[in-house]
């Protein structure tokens, strides 16, 4: 997973002389190179370090919300954040420093981190962040969090109090580089506002926690409304330089993207991030935006985009060969979709680590060899002697010869076409599934990949949900096919556990939505999590990437690397733009273009 820098105020730990030779205290972690920021940073380069403080920003989310605790499996959650013990950067990657934690101490074996906290630090309510908050964390997390995290935290075998400000973890080995950093980005909660109450339940009273906003109002599942907390302990820090800006961030939930839409243009809210094609090459043309009252921008970033697919559940008996599965691809026309739904706007995705150096190509390099070999007898075939491409098409809508194909593996797979249905040779039974989808825009993705199933004499049912239903059949694993998204980094790890194992496979509302469980796949994981050097976690994701997609557990998608934001003429943003985020809460209330919006924006805006 991808980590980046927060600051901190360098080593100011002492360390005990016996324990020096052992260890090193370090102002930022870097999996496998060097930090950008040195100790005595004012602020990061991508912030205005004398960014005004002011305003009131509004954004949109899609669907509801009914709690405000995202740690659980129970509920939806707002948009609520907790400070951690280390935050990210957005210029920076595999790196961390210090938020809660001013400093880290690694042994020379790489068998633990200790933590030392800030003795600032503190909760909302006043009360001082102890090691006892960050232990129970781990804890409450482990045993009563989401199943994510039972995976992400696996290799700590324990987590103890070592003087009045520090916390150490002990590993299960030296192998797992990354588990620093992962314990890194854990969000410490108090364990005193936790007593008595029953951390697994859904709740709309904001948790205690630490952090720059805190909750001012809320109607649930409507909106909820952040305000800037003036004495919040870590706003000076330079980590935070230029960043928190707003005095009032508000959230207003809408029922789908294309309502949400709407509202924005008539201005409801300011700034959008767009994920469709569509709504940003036709969707936004309006009198605001001709009269420049708000302007569109597609920012390049450097952000893995991982896959996105049409995913299948492998729990489902219809798709359990990979002959079916490679089959239905066929029946995928990317090129005619890109050409008359996106606008050719995206690119096809080839490759579960999509937009990066992580993702492979062509034939498996020698010392991709090297890692695969041992599995030989129990991969494809493919995966040492072909280049992996999914199906294409000259964009004409004639996929003919792709279908004749997929009707082909069909056969082998037995099933066979009766009048103008596909039926099972032992059965009898037609070939028919769900797509479960969440928000209607998908719907015009999804028509015509079923129109070209239907030659091959499949049924392919469209069950449109709102976000809560779909959330929960996605967690019960009571869907056939779905549209899924696995997000990557340029620094896979541990989380990978929580996408493919086949201990994940088995937990409700882990990552793992697809049921894969092979025991290939669980030993790359674990040899990609031990990466010693970054040459070599290249190699070895490159090595699970090629028996993930020549598992045919999906049907790629595509990806686009820059991000879409349309926003109303009422903000500063710093010059430079980091890597690796949009960067939004760097942005700024800009008075000036404030009032020249709304002088003219009566006229245009109904």
């Amino acid at each position: 997973m991808r980590f980046a820098a927060l600051a901190v105020l360098a080593a100011l730990v002492m360390v005990p002389a016996a324990q020096a030779a052992d260890s090193t205290t370090r102002h930022g972690l870097s999996i496998h190179g060097e930090l950008k920021y040195p100790a005595n940073f004012t602020h990061f380069d991508y912030v205005n370090p004398d960014a005004p403080k002011g305003g009131t920003v509004r954004y949109s989310a899609i669907g509801t919300f009914d709690t405000l605790n995202p740690y659980v499996i129970r509920g939806v959650a707002g948009p609520i954040v907790f400070d951690t013990l280390t935050a990210p950067a957005q210029d920076e990657a595999s790196v961390a420093y210090g938020l809660i934690a001013e400093s880290f101490e690694i042994p020379a074996d790489h068998t633990s981190v200790t933590f030392h906290l800030r003795r600032e630090a503190k909760f909302q309510d006043g009360s001082p962040i102890t090691p006892e908050d960050v232990i129970w964390t781990l804890q409450m997390l482990r045993e009563k969090g989401k199943p994510f995290y039972r995976n992400y935290y696996g290799d700590v075998t324990k987590a103890e109090k070592i003087g009045d400000h520090s916390v150490k973890f002990s590993f299960k080995s030296s192998d797992n580089a990354e588990l620093p950093l992962i314990l890194g980005q854990l969000p410490v909660l108090s364990k005193a506002y936790w007593n008595g109450k029953d951390f697994e339940a859904t709740t709309l009273e904001a948790p205690l926690r630490s952090g720059p906003y805190k909750v001012e109002s809320l109607e649930p599942g409507r909106s909820i409304t952040f305000r800037r907390d003036p004495n919040y302990w870590g706003q000076n820090l330079p980590v935070n330089k230029g960043r928190n800006n707003f005095d009032v961030i508000r959230y207003d939930y809408y029922r789908d993207s294309n309502v949400a839409l709407e509202a924005f243009k008539a201005d409801q809210y300011d700034i959008r991030r767009e994920n469709s094609s569509k709504n940003w090459s036709t969707g936004y043309d309006s009198p605001a935006l001709k009269a420049g009252l708000f302007k569109m921008e597609a920012i390049p970033n450097e952000v893995p985009t991982g896959m996105q697919a049409f995913g299948f559940n492998l729990r489902n008996e219809l798709f359990k060969d990979p002959k079916v599965r490679q089959a239905l691809a066929y029946a995928f026309d990317f090129e005619w979709s890109n050409k008359n739904l996106f606008y050719g706007m995206y690119s096809r995705t080839k490759s579960y680590f999509s937009n990066s150096e992580l993702a492979s190509q062509g034939l498996p390099s020698v010392d991709e060899l090297a890692v695969l070999e041992k599995y030989k007898d129990r991969l494809p075939p493919e995966v040492f002697s072909k280049t992996y491409e999914p199906p294409k098409t000259d964009a004409t809508g004639n996929i003919r010869d792709n279908l004749r194909e997929g009707l082909r593996l069909l056969k082998e797979a037995g099933w066979t076409v009766k009048g103008k249905n596909l039926v099972n040779d032992k059965t009898g039974k037609p070939f028919t599934f769900e797509i479960l989808l969440y928000e209607p825009v998908f719907e015009r993705i999804a028509l015509p990949f079923k129109q070209n199933l239907e030659r091959l004499g499949i049924t392919m049912n469209i069950r449109t949900v709102d976000i809560a239903q779909y959330q929960k059949r996605m967690d019960d694993r009571d869907f056939e096919m779905a549209i899924v998204s696995f997000p990557q980094s340029d620094s896979p790890g541990n989380e990978q556990r929580d996408y493919w194992s086949s201990a994940a496979a088995k937990d409700p509302a882990s990552r793992n939505e697809l049921g894969i469980a092979d025991p290939v796949i669980d030993e790359l994981i674990e040899l990609l999590i031990q990466s010693p050097d970054h040459k070599t976690l290249v190699t070895r994701v490159r090595a699970l990437d090629r028996v993930l997609l020549w598992g045919f557990y999906t049907i790629p998608q595509w990806h686009y690397s820059k991000f879409n934001v349309a926003a109303w003429e009422r903000f500063g943003r710093p010059a430079k733009a980091p890597k690796y985020e949009v960067g939004l809460d760097t942005w700024w209330w800009d008075q000036k273009k404030a009032d020249a919006t709304a002088k003219r924006e009566p006229q245009v805006v109904k």
